[in-house]
């Protein structure tokens, strides 16, 4: 584990993605994850005012559409890491079909930017009994997707058995560096309002409220758990609105004046992994 707490400060750069894999191909849903695309200028712009190098997921998709705002990420020096190809739920797909969507993502991502991912977030944290397995073969270091832990890495397991008639039956350990999420510290459900034919999801919050909850979590880690790790989770379709952006802002700030690194989650995995 690293010596000080750390922060991985994380986007999901989803744009159009992330409302075609759900069928909503109309232009109403598709201009949603247009201004993604149009935010992300701003939030390198905000990361380059404070010195700060984050972690962006990004879907082979995004990176196809958009090869200007995904190559500029890579020229600011942040890191690129897989989140599928069309966003698609991995559990809707079969191992084939999992590893064929993260190659070509990786290989998007390649041919865009130049650079080659080593870690993975799956798109909505969907896993299945082969995610492992595929992201050891694609030569990733680390996944960004569980949550059996808060502030605490692990290593990815492979070979679980979900017996129904006795107690869970936990698998071997692999190479694979999780570092744990959380939908509480994720945006979308704070912020995004999402109206379908099976409910809606109200989002928009107030953001110093949320930020709040978020900075709370921090002098947790702070206070009881100090060398662990504090993953956030945006998205620039989300965080992007002028206001959210301004919340955001404080809140690194405050971070700022905490005792906490700012690292990318592939120095964060290769930390733990050498126990620095």
């Amino acid at each position: 584990m690293p010596d000080r707490s750390t922060i991985c400060l994380t986007f999901d750069f989803d744009a159009i993605s992330l409302w075609l894999a759900r069928g909503m191909t109309s232009p109403g849903p598709v201009s949603r994850g247009e201004f993604g695309a149009h935010a992300v200028p701003r939030i390198l712009r905000m990361l380059r005012e404070r010195e700060l190098t984050a972690t962006f997921f990004i879907p082979g998709h995004t990176v196809d559409t958009y090869p200007g705002q995904c190559a500029a990420i890579a020229e600011a020096g942040h890191e690129i890491a897989l989140h599928g190809y069309l966003h698609e739920p991995v559990s809707k797909l079969d191992r084939d079909g999992e590893l064929a969507a993260a190659t070509r993502a990786r290989d998007s991502i390649r041919k865009v930017t130049g650079y080659d991912p080593r870690g993975n977030r799956t798109p909505s944290w969907d896993f299945t009994p082969s995610t492992v397995d595929v992201l050891l073969e694609l030569g990733c270091e680390y996944d960004s997707s569980l949550m059996a832990t808060d502030y605490t890495p692990y290593y990815a397991r492979r070979g679980d058995v979900p017996d129904l008639d006795g107690p869970y039956r936990f698998g071997e350990p692999t190479s694979l560096v999780e570092l744990p999420v959380s939908w509480s510290l994720d945006d979308y459900p704070q912020f995004e309002y999402l109206r379908t034919d099976n409910g809606i999801m109200p989002g928009l919050r107030e953001p110093d409220s949320v930020f709040r909850n978020f900075l709370g979590d921090i002098d947790y880690l702070l206070r009881y758990e100090p060398g662990g790790v504090c993953v956030l989770t945006f998205h620039p379709q989300v965080i992007g609105r002028g206001h959210r952006l301004l919340g955001l802002e404080r809140f690194l700030d405050a971070c700022l004046d905490r005792p906490l690194d700012f690292r990318t989650c592939l120095d964060t995995a290769r930390a733990v992994r050498a126990g620095a």
